[in-house]
C-alpha cells in the first residue's frame, strides 16, 4: 500500500519550515558580521564653508 498523501504533505510542510528557519538564521548571522557600530561618532555628520555635508568635523579657527 502507498501512504497516505496527508503524511507526504505534512512532511514536505515540515522541511519547507526547516529550510526557512535555516535561511532566517543564516541571513541573521550574515547582518551580525557585516553590522556598523553605531557609535554616536559614525552617525555625526558637519556642514562645511561651502554647504557641503562631510564627515569630519571642522577645524578650529583661532581668532
Amino acid at each position: 500500500m502507498a501512504k497516505s498523501q496527508a503524511t507526504f504533505m505534512k512532511k514536505q510542510l515540515e522541511k519547507n519550515r526547516q529550510k526557512k528557519k535555516e535561511d532566517k538564521e543564516q541571513r541573521k548571522q550574515e547582518r551580525k558580521q557585516n553590522a556598523t557600530s553605531g557609535d554616536l561618532e559614525s552617525m555625526l555628520a558637519y556642514v562645511n564653508e561651502f554647504g557641503e555635508i562631510v564627515s569630519t568635523p571642522p577645524e578650529k579657527k583661532q581668532a
